[in-house]
């Protein structure tokens, strides 16, 4: 028994190094992987910030001429429709 323990203590102070090195690997990828994230995360950020700013202005164009954008361009349909009716008169 006495030779079984012998055995065991240098495969054991043999792994704890083994075991410190996987620790740090593993922490380290996690690590990599947790600043991928942040990086992924401030990319989106910056996206949905411009979409939100694009938004804004389509807001602003809607409600601020709008009226004044369906009126003009009932006013082309209008111009359109009469020289549609003279070029029928005259042809």
């Amino acid at each position: 028994m006495p030779e079984l323990i012998a055995m065991f203590i240098p495969i054991l102070a043999l792994s704890i190094p083994i075991i410190a090195i996987w620790t740090r690997h593993q922490r380290a990828l996690a690590e990599i992987q947790a600043r991928g994230r942040d990086n992924q995360a401030m990319q989106s950020q910056a996206h949905t910030a411009e979409l939100e700013d694009r938004l804004r202005v389509l807001e602003r164009i809607i409600t601020d001429k709008g009226y004044d954008v369906a009126t003009q361009i009932e006013a082309l349909r209008d111009t359109r429709r009469s020289d549609a009716r003279i070029e029928d008169k005259v042809g």
